[in-house]
């Protein structure tokens, strides 16, 4: 039986971001980016860490991956990460709206 590491799913080059180091949490980062390239980076990140969890789900369906507790705490960080990216953009929106309905 082949068994799955996390180390062979990992996605990304060494110094992207990955499902264990999110993009935001990256010190490189935070010096001379604008904005929309790290929303556009926290959101690559929560893609791979949806993907991961993918893989891992269908890497245990499939009975190549015996690590139970592993796949579910990978499924609730995806689901974390989705969350939060959710909830940044309502605030957005909201802050959006706020601005566009001030009067001049």
């Amino acid at each position: 039986m082949n068994t799955l590491t996390t180390n062979s799913l990992a996605i990304g080059a060494p110094g992207q971001a990955s499902p264990t180091r999110p993009a935001a949490l990256q010190p490189e980062m935070l010096e001379s980016e604008d904005f929309a390239s790290v929303f556009k980076s926290m959101l690559v990140s929560v893609n791979q860490s949806q993907q991961y969890s993918r893989q891992l789900t269908e890497s245990f369906d499939l009975g190549q991956h015996n690590d139970l507790a592993g796949v579910m705490i990978s499924q609730q960080k995806a689901k974390l990460a989705f969350q939060s990216t959710l909830q940044v953009r309502n605030k957005l929106m909201t802050a959006y709206q706020d601005v566009m309905n001030m009067p001049v």
